[in-house]
């Protein structure tokens, strides 16, 4: 194969593994990029459609019926809502008829919190628990398309398939199930796909490349988030077979036009069980890997918190309260405002961590700008305040995502095992959003309100900044 190099002696130390095919000429490397970015702009569509608008939309359409039936089933919950704000600032005294329904407001407010919760939360745990597993197996494959293709190929098109049975859960068990089945189909096509970066791209170039995948992730959530945000009045849950069909087509185009070489002939060790086990958490003995790894735990608490009631505090918490419709149209538009701004961090800061040397810096001047973020809306609970708080984020994401990306590729422990402890740094950013659910539904249900989930969210990115603080990096002159 053409792309497939030779290195010379002193070569080797710019790639991570020496298995299939290393993209060092200009042309076949922007043609991986191209096909990355695709492929990452779709299954980014799904996350940001999914966890923006789809999901808590089809949960609270399901709570709904449990709580508001017969005489209350047409119920305005935007303006029970400003009711209850005029009762509690003593503005109203409420007849019998509201007091009851304000007690129901509140019960099913508890409830969607905790339904979104369980829903996001189990799947998560499932992907993050198998995870690892994916990223061995990734490593140990020997077939004739190489060895992540086979997983990034079957595992994005059942993916697909999957996104169309949410659609159509009856309740709130069986959208678990599918959902959870959906999300890990997914990510066991991106675990391998993260580790093509690891295979085919040299040290030097990763954090430019970085770049541009994270690009893709962003655009992806922009078109995904308004997509799913303008059409659900229209389209309402079928967006998720628009999801489904745009997975399905970068999946194939991706794994056709970046052939990897065959990996039938490759050597490997012999299988055995407790190594297999205990290689889990081998890489968290490494002092570099391991803070790194609770950085990322800690930062995607923190910002995943702050996010995954979106929805619902557009309705409950910021004053004037909107409407389902106006929330849900609202949502795709705050994350909008954040975009030019993850855009411009994006393409410079994964080049310039290149050009120092160095990336944690970048890392803690990221945490440290999302969590001033936080402190915005919990002082002022207004729509002007979230489009700020959105807008620093913007910033602050478009600094982390693609440097981390690139830093844990450089502190990979065991490059020949690079499937299995990226897979494990998945687990992290997963574990981190597998939390962030619970936490804020706990938050709610204790204290009735939304306030103190930014509270939390704060305190979570700021300790992200703590503890990426003893990461001894490597500079450019040591490599």
């Amino acid at each position: 194969m053409s792309e497939q190099i030779t290195h010379p002696t002193g070569e080797e130390s710019r790639w991570t593994s020496n298995i299939g095919v290393h993209y060092d000429a200009k042309k076949p490397l922007s043609r991986y990029i191209r096909w990355y970015l695709l492929l990452s702009l779709a299954v980014s569509a799904v996350w940001a459609a999914t966890n923006g608008i789809l999901m808590p939309n089809q949960i609270q359409m399901l709570e709904f019926g449990s709580f508001f039936s017969g005489a209350d089933a047409g119920v305005d919950l935007q303006a029970l809502t400003e009711l209850g704000r005029a009762v509690a600032a003593g503005d109203v005294t409420p007849t019998a008829d509201q007091t009851r329904q304000l007690a129901l407001l509140s019960d099913f407010e508890a409830a969607r919190a905790n339904g979104l919760a369980l829903v996001t939360t189990t799947s998560a745990i499932i992907v993050m628990i198998l995870q690892p597993v994916i990223g061995v197996l990734s490593d140990r494959t020997r077939s004739r398309l190489g060895r992540r293709a086979p997983w990034i190929l079957y595992a994005g098109l059942i993916g697909a398939v999957l996104l169309v049975a949410v659609r159509y859960a009856p309740s709130l068990v069986v959208l678990v199930v599918l959902w959870s089945a959906a999300e890990l189909a997914l990510n066991v096509a991106g675990n391998p796909l993260q580790a093509t970066v690891a295979d085919r791209v040299p040290r030097d170039r990763r954090g430019r490349v970085t770049s541009w995948t994270s690009m893709g992730a962003i655009i992806g959530g922009i078109l995904g988030g308004i997509g799913a945000g303008a059409l659900f009045g229209l389209v309402g849950l079928d967006f998720y077979l628009i999801l489904g069909l745009l997975v399905a087509i970068a999946t194939v185009l991706f794994v056709t036009r970046n052939r990897d070489a065959s990996s039938v002939d490759v050597e490997r060790e012999p299988f055995a069980w407790k190594p297999f086990l205990l290689g889990y958490a081998s890489a968290l003995k490494a002092r570099n890997y391991r803070w790194l790894w609770i950085s990322r735990v800690l930062f995607f608490f923190g910002y995943s918190t702050s996010t995954v009631l979106n929805l619902y505090m557009l309705q409950s918490y910021i004053s004037p309260a909107l409407s389902a419709a106006e929330a849900s149209a609202m949502v795709p538009i705050l994350g909008l405002a954040g975009i030019p701004f993850t855009l411009i961090a994006v393409a410079i800061s994964g080049r310039l961590s290149d050009r120092v040397g160095r990336r944690k810096p970048f890392i803690i001047v990221a945490s440290l700008l999302m969590a001033v973020s936080m402190a915005i809306p919990l002082i002022s609970p207004t729509l002007p305040a979230l489009f700020a708080q959105v807008i620093i984020t913007g910033l602050a994401f478009g600094i982390y995502l693609p440097v981390d990306n690139a830093m844990f590729i450089d502190v990979l422990p065991d490059p020949a095992r690079a499937g299995r402890d990226l897979g494990l740094a998945i687990v992290a950013m997963n574990l981190g959003q597998a939390l962030a659910p619970a936490l804020a539904a706990i938050v709610v249900s204790a204290t009735g309100g939304y306030q103190l989930v930014w509270g939390a969210a704060l305190v979570l990115v700021a300790l992200a900044t703590l503890t990426v603080a003893p990461i001894r990096e490597r500079t450019a002159a040591d490599a």
